[in-house]
């Protein structure tokens, strides 16, 4: 009896040590997309390249006006210029509506569901899907695809 209670108490132990390190780390991995998107909306290009890997790769899915499928793949350097070269006269924000982390050692993937508003107005919407990769220093995102769309934003 004695023994059943303290492998019971031993597993709860190590369950509860397990959930507060997943815990830890959702809340790291959360804070390098929070990052990323300071940088995004400061139009920083050094704020978001803290927390990029170095070979970073960005895909974006949806349709076509005639509905069909489409895949785009750009360099990091190609968005970091599109962004740093808004006007100011330009007001854009993506609103982050959630976050999905899962964690496995040094893999994370974060599913974050957004929309875009370009000077207030909704622009269109969907997810992005975040892999990141903790380095040792830190979690950096390796992979960013997202899809867009224009309906059914609610």
């Amino acid at each position: 009896m004695v023994s059943r209670l303290i492998f019971l108490f031993i597993s709860l132990l190590f369950s509860t040590s397990v959930s507060f390190a997943q815990s830890d780390g959702e809340a790291e991995v959360r804070k390098a997309i929070e990052t990323f998107f300071k940088g995004f909306h400061d139009q920083d290009s050094l704020t978001m390249k803290s927390v990029v890997g170095e070979e970073i790769k960005l895909q974006t899915m949806g349709y076509d006006r005639e509905g069909n499928s489409r895949l785009r793949t750009d360099s990091f350097q190609q968005f970091l210029n599109s962004i740093t070269s808004i006007p100011d006269s330009l007001e854009f924000r993506e609103e982050l509506l959630g976050f999905d982390i899962r964690i496995d050692q040094p893999m994370a993937n974060a599913w974050t569901p957004y929309r875009f508003w370009i000077n207030g107005e909704l622009s269109h919407c969907g997810v992005n899907s975040f892999q990141l990769f903790h380095d040792g220093s830190g979690w950096k995102i390796i992979y960013l695809a997202d899809t867009r769309r224009r309906k059914e934003c609610d």
